[in-house]
């Protein structure tokens, strides 16, 4: 970290992060640069692909990554994961606001393809459930009609569907079935390993933000849940 500086590295990824004209916005962003702003360090963005966000905090161009990344433990094995600031949800999308894993059953369904709910959706759906390689192939199938409900993270789901008032997204209920539905993926910031200070800082800055309800504030200004701020204790994604 230079000094009086925090390099941040940004993937495109409203509504977690997003960089358009040097603006750094999204759920990640504001509590990220809620933390630069207590610790009088200026917000440097390094501009990435999601897939090079990662590498960008291992090889030291950036000091700290935002884009809502999951808390795993391969993760963890090359970059230091911060304390949990929010979980990711399971989002269900349709026109009837439905929330409850048995209701859907009988309906076909669609999920995007590398989440945590993916394998055990498969077990309870079997045929019903089709598999997606992203958000975009899932709408455009919801939208004709061939799936009735769609799953993605809620996050990308509030966002992809904000200006579409035909559809709503709501967390699915606890399902014993579906582990992802009873315990969400935790959401970190990744830093480097040699920045155990950088670390303890932020851990720190998260800490406060809960208390004084700073986290709960970013996430409903971006439509997310309150109880996504939930966390609880916390755990890797093995």
């Amino acid at each position: 970290m230079n000094q009086g500086f925090l390099t941040v590295a940004a993937p495109e990824f409203p509504p977690f992060s997003s960089n358009k004209d040097g603006k750094l916005t999204g759920v990640d962003a504001d509590i990220i640069k809620e933390f630069a702003a207590k610790n009088c360090l200026e917000v440097k963005i390094e501009p990435t692909s999601y897939a090079g966000t990662i590498p960008a905090v291992q090889s030291g161009r950036a000091d700290v990554a935002i884009g809502c990344y999951y808390r795993t433990a391969i993760r963890a094995e090359i970059v230091d994961l911060t304390d949990p600031i929010y979980t990711d949800e399971m989002g269900l999308i349709s026109e009837s606001g439905i929330k409850s894993i048995p209701e859907l059953e009988s309906l076909k369904v669609g999920t995007v393809d590398g989440y945590l709910w993916v394998a055990d959706m498969k077990k309870v759906m079997g045929s019903n459930l089709t598999i997606y390689p992203s958000a975009v192939e899932m709408q455009a199938d919801l939208k004709a009609g061939r799936i009735a409900v769609g799953i993605d993270g809620y996050g990308s789901a509030v966002e992809m569907y904000k200006s579409d008032p035909k559809y709503k997204v709501v967390g699915a209920d606890a399902d014993p079935r579906v582990i992802a539905s009873k315990e969400p993926a935790q959401i970190g910031f990744p830093v480097a390993k040699d920045k155990s200070d950088l670390t303890k800082a932020i851990n720190a800055s998260i800490a406060a933000m809960k208390t004084d309800g700073k986290i709960v504030e970013v996430l409903t200004s971006y439509g997310l849940p309150e109880t996504a701020a939930d966390t609880g204790a916390p755990r890797l994604v093995k």
